[in-house]
């Protein structure tokens, strides 16, 4: 299982910035499209962290893996970036799947647009989307599963009637169990993938209709 993140803070550029994580109890098989950690394969922790909208460092890997030293996160894990404050996360539940998503809308996108320079100077906004499954999910079933994530967050965009798809800069991570029975599929009607766009959509649509309880109300360390 993966537990709820901790909300804290690290010392940058004279200011306090927040950020989330999620350690796991056991390492877990994960598949991401985050600057660091990306691709597919067994993460012992997650890290998702608020920086400036004007963020533009060419190593945000690097970054990342400077503040995982500082918080003494050991082994591979994930690093997402995003410029909303993650203290505004919002959870959904369905199913036994667990979703927890940092919502920046200000700049969305549709997919296929052509490249405008408006666009390109954007560089952070960002919808990250941190996903639990609670069964093991193959190769192609993970995979899978981060297509049934972005169509449901581009279903809530298109819910809250805006002009896009997401921004230029989501990432989806989703994490299972390293063992026991496999699934095969992750789409949105199979067992897993289809509590997983609930709990997606449910996310991005109330945080897009302004419905969130800050995750900073709660307990910080």
């Amino acid at each position: 299982m993966l537990s709820d993140p901790v909300l804290t803070s690290r010392r940058e550029d004279g200011r306090d910035i927040p950020l989330l994580v999620w350690r796991a109890r056991r390492p877990l098989r994960a598949v991401s499209s985050a600057p660091l950690g990306g691709g597919i394969g067994v993460r012992r922790w997650v890290l998702n962290a608020t920086v400036p909208m004007s963020y533009d460092r060419e190593d945000p890997a690097a970054h990342l893996v400077d503040m995982a030293r500082r918080l003494d996160l050991d082994g591979p894990g994930v690093g997402l970036l995003t410029g909303v404050d993650v203290g505004e996360m919002l959870t959904r539940t369905d199913t036994g799947v667990r979703v927890w998503a940092t919502v920046g809308l200000g700049t969305p996108i549709p997919a296929a647009a052509p490249t405008a320079p408006a666009v390109a100077v954007q560089r952070v906004g960002t919808v990250n989307i941190v996903a639990w499954v609670p069964a093991r999910l193959g190769d192609a079933a993970l995979v899978n599963a981060v297509a049934t994530a972005t169509e449901a967050k581009a279903q809530a965009i298109a819910d809250l009637g805006l002009p896009g798809t997401g921004t230029p800069t989501d990432a989806v991570t989703v994490l299972c169990p390293p063992t026991g029975p496999v699934s095969a599929y992750g789409g949105p009607r199979s067992d897993w993938g289809g509590p997983l766009a609930r709990a997606v959509h449910a996310a991005v649509l109330a945080v897009g209709t302004g419905t969130v309880v800050p995750w900073s109300d709660r307990l910080r360390v």
